[in-house]
């Protein structure tokens, strides 16, 4: 199959181009021009704005479902939701639980690794800390010890590729390295560690900071804590929530100037994301949303977003100020690397034909994976 995308602007996380088109062929992006200049092919499409798909570490749900439901048409039914506004690739993230619906929970998702619906399963717990749980059930916390992790690992078959642990708990470096050796990526939230211990963590081998600022200890000016050492060190991708409520949009600009090309947004969507308003389930925890915002029925904790990817790129732009340029490295190509990805990302020769046209308003009108339109 062979087609040709034209757009008024193209925008990677490597910078803009303006009248660009690029040819795909067998789901590849084979060659990138400027209308005009040389040889021009007729374009199948035009559209005002056209991004790189949007790479999303850290997703729980949407369309009115949850990945931890273990059933395959509310799995199909997330993936379906964030596809429509340009995820393109997405982990899968399960909250805490006990390790019989973990591994439950798991093996409904393999087949959804295994055809390339989802890159991988994220496990956000039940290694994380108590005092920073969130809306995680505190009931289902654990202690990281080896073997256990090694076991859930084991389930997994190779198809989960995070896992969220909190370091400063009992046994929780080793842990990391069990998780890296797995193949994967070892992440550091929902946690009380001081900055030592985060460093600790990081030499160990984590490289990924879960929703950075949220759930864990404010940065202050005479202790960095983990904040400031996850933000500093070149080795670590933050993740932040673009939604308006987990973050402030100054927060959002501030982090992305530090982080540079190691920013990465994320969802954290729940079930309520592209819905609405109501009551729901975050794992076995009950949520209300309203006006948009999620929160714990009881004790009114934030409780994962109902945003989807292409509203926070908007966000990113207009209100922290970002250009487009960052915003598309935050929302395609920071993630994808963190995910060890080189094959998406960017707009060039070579790189797997994942696509979001925009209008200009930035809102999603086409979605293309692999060189097949959603």
């Amino acid at each position: 199959m062979s087609l040709v995308v034209a757009a008024n602007r193209l925008a990677d996380g490597e910078g803009e181009r303006r009248n660009a088109w690029l040819r795909i062929s067998d789901g590849v992006i084979a060659e990138v021009g400027v209308l005009g200049e040389g040889p021009t092919p007729d374009p199948d499409v035009t559209v005002p704005l056209l991004l790189p798909g949007f790479v999303d570490l850290h997703c729980h749900g949407g369309g009115g479902a949850s990945y931890t439901s273990a059933d395959p048409e509310q799995i199909a039914r997330v993936v379906a939701i964030h596809r429509a506004h340009g995820t393109t690739t997405s982990h899968a993230s399960l909250v805490s639980a006990s390790y019989d619906d973990l591994e439950r929970q798991i093996r409904a998702l393999i087949p959804f690794v295994d055809d390339g619906l989802l890159r991988g399963i994220h496990l956000e717990g039940p290694w994380i800390s108590h005092r920073y749980c969130g809306a995680h059930n505190p009931e289902t916390l654990r202690s990281p010890a080896s073997h256990e992790v090694a076991r859930i690992l084991a389930v997994g078959e190779g198809r989960i590729a995070m896992v969220t642990i909190a370091p400063e708990l009992p046994g929780a470096i080793e842990a990391i390295g069990v998780i890296v050796e797995a193949g994967a990526i070892a992440a550091i939230g929902h946690t009380g560690a001081d900055g030592d211990t985060a460093r600790a963590a990081i030499d160990a081998g984590a490289t990924v900071a879960t929703h950075l600022f949220n759930a864990m200890p404010p940065l202050l000016h005479r202790e960095a804590g983990p904040v400031g050492v996850l933000l500093s060190d070149p080795r670590v991708t933050v993740e932040l929530i673009g939604d308006g409520v987990h973050l402030d949009p100054e927060v959002i600009a501030l982090s992305m100037s530090a982080a540079g090309g190691r920013a990465a947004l994320v969802t954290d969507a729940m079930a309520a994301a592209g819905v609405g308003d109501g009551s729901y389930l975050i794992g076995d925890m009950r949520v209300v949303v309203t006006d948009g915002v999620a929160r714990l029925r009881d004790g009114g904790s934030l409780a994962g977003s109902t945003l989807l990817m292409d509203a926070a790129v908007r966000r990113a732009v207009r209100l922290a100020d970002r250009s487009l340029v960052e915003a598309s490295a935050a929302a395609s190509l920071a993630p994808a690397r963190a995910m060890g990805l080189a094959d998406r990302g960017l707009l060039a020769p070579g790189q797997r034909a994942d696509l979001v046209g925009l209008d200009e308003e930035q809102r999603v009108t086409h979605v293309l994976r692999a060189g097949e339109w959603d």
